[in-house]
């Protein structure tokens, strides 16, 4: 199947032929359907605070002792996905055709003055015909113009204030500032960014970083960190034969956001904040997104102190009674049913290991119609219960009990974890042994013209996360403010 000069392609990225093989074998067999036990919920899975627990636990966060923290951003990737309907509206009119009024690419235009993008020396002002429709859209996607359609996410301009605009990777920083201050006023940042996109982002971050520093008395410590190309994964033709180019090259692909578990693994820090580089709001909005940031990094650190207490317990005086409070706790809290144990000390080993992992407490939002993946209680291989979060390509649609839960779910996930990395003796997870390699999923793409099948790797809050003590605590849908066209920044989130 594979030639030398294939091999010698497979191992100059990093991989092993191992690897390849299989993932070869995993397009072949699939993989297997998730039992899912039903939907997480309020009152089953999914805590909801008063107003008065909210504060309780934005408090816990402010005294809680912390071995280092950082928000970690992913941001790789460039953002044509978010020009898609633009470049489709741009090659219309570069055919000679116009766009109707309620065309994407027609409603930027008109209102293009209310983008932070914009200014009277690029644009001009707005006219309501083909050739001013064709300028907008040439001057936004293309190199002569601002290139925005190969440029990351990062670096896009997404707010106007009074003086300034603000590109989505600024707000990062901005957030940054008012929750995850550290001591010396230092905030910790990690972006995972592609290499052809380091020079953009740094230029970004030259232009804001000093302002921003005398301006919120902090210091950012700012980390790019990359996707290992070894992590990305062969295509497939449709008969699972390795899919080549043209050229005759085996054709890889990024594994999806997955492959940043290697990336999460090498960070030192003990708590880590999660949250995608397009969720950003106009600043106007944030003291409720700091505020359930806040929230979440509370509880997860009251999970933690509350599952050190019982490790420590277990460890010093372990009883029948305590292995029953600690079953309950898993139960109630975390959705985790253990099966009976046939001794004492199997008992206690088992509720060991349960305990000593590492901890996600994951935002769910109420579903208002957005994508996202959803929460579920599922049960594992070794029978126990645990809740997850899984993409709709996950659940099995031949199963009604599965389709039953998924028209009973009430949130989704909007990517706002915070996570706690280090064990009860202070040590550092190793966090790769603890990714589910059955929770991935396949994709069909193409290439130049041509169907293939891609494997995205179990997501990094999805299947990578499958091994965690994981809490899910409902949040405001004003937290969440994704930008995953360009005419989403024309909500009123991104307004000022």
């Amino acid at each position: 199947m594979f030639t030398h000069d294939d091999i010698r392609q497979i191992e100059a990225r990093g991989a092993s032929l191992h690897q390849i093989e299989e993932q070869i074998d995993r397009f072949k067999k699939g993989f297997p359907a998730m039992k899912i036990v039903g939907a997480a919920v309020p009152g089953r899975g999914i805590r909801v605070l008063s107003e008065a627990e909210a504060a309780a636990a934005a408090d816990y966060y402010s005294k809680a002792d912390i071995r280092g923290k950082c928000k970690f951003v992913p941001a790789s990737g460039a953002a044509s996905r978010m020009f898609k309907d633009m470049f489709a509206g741009l090659d219309k009119l570069k055919a000679g055709e116009d766009l109707p009024a309620d065309a994407p690419g027609a409603k930027l235009a008109a209102r293009i003055k209310e983008f932070a993008f914009y200014t009277s020396e690029m644009f001009g002002t707005p006219e309501d015909s083909a050739a001013y429709r064709k300028k907008v859209l040439s001057l936004l996607l293309e190199e002569e113009g601002l290139g925005y359609g190969s440029k990351p996410k990062g670096v896009l301009k997404f707010h106007r204030y009074a003086g300034e605009v603000r590109t989505a990777m600024a707000e990062h920083l901005v957030e940054a500032a008012d929750y995850m201050r550290g001591d010396g006023g230092v905030c910790n940042l990690v972006f995972t960014i592609s290499p052809e996109h380091r020079d953009l982002f740094e230029a970004a971050l030259a232009e804001v970083q000093p302002a921003f520093e005398a301006r919120y008395g902090v210091k950012y410590n700012i980390t790019f960190t990359y996707q290992d190309k070894a992590t990305d994964t062969i295509a497939v033709d449709m008969e699972n034969r390795p899919f080549r180019t043209a050229s005759g090259e085996l054709l890889f692909r990024p594994a999806g956001h997955g492959a940043l578990i290697y990336n999460l693994n090498k960070v030192e820090h003990e708590l880590v904040s999660i949250k995608n580089i397009d969720n950003v709001a106009h600043e106007k909005l944030l003291p409720a997104t700091s505020l359930y940031k806040r929230v979440l990094m509370g509880e997860a650190l009251k999970l933690r102190d509350r599952i050190f207490d019982y490790l420590r317990r277990l460890e010093s005086a372990p009883s029948p009674e305590l292995c029953s409070e600690i079953e309950g706790f898993l139960d109630s809290v975390l959705c985790v049913k253990m099966p009976a144990a046939a001794s004492f000390e199997a008992r206690v080993a088992a509720l060991r290991a349960k305990l000593d992992r590492p901890i996600r407490v994951c935002g769910m939002v109420r579903n208002e119609g957005e994508p996202g993946g959803g929460p579920y209680i599922v049960e594992g291989r070794d029978g126990t219960t645990s809740l997850q979060i899984l993409e709709s390509v996950q659940i099995p649609k031949n199963d009604p009990a599965a389709m039953s839960a998924m028209a009973g779910a009430t949130h989704f996930n909007p990517v706002d974890l915070v996570c706690l990395l280090r064990d009860s003796k202070g040590r550092k997870f190793d966090l790769l042994p603890r990714v589910d390699a059955d929770a991935g999923f396949m994709s069909s793409k193409s290439y130049q013209g041509r169907e293939l099948k891609a494997l995205e790797m179990p997501g990094l809050w999805n299947g990578a996360m499958s091994d965690w003590n994981t809490l899910f605590v409902e949040v405001p849908v004003e937290t969440f403010n994704p930008v995953k066209v360009v005419l989403d920044l024309l909500r009123p989130a991104h307004q000022g």
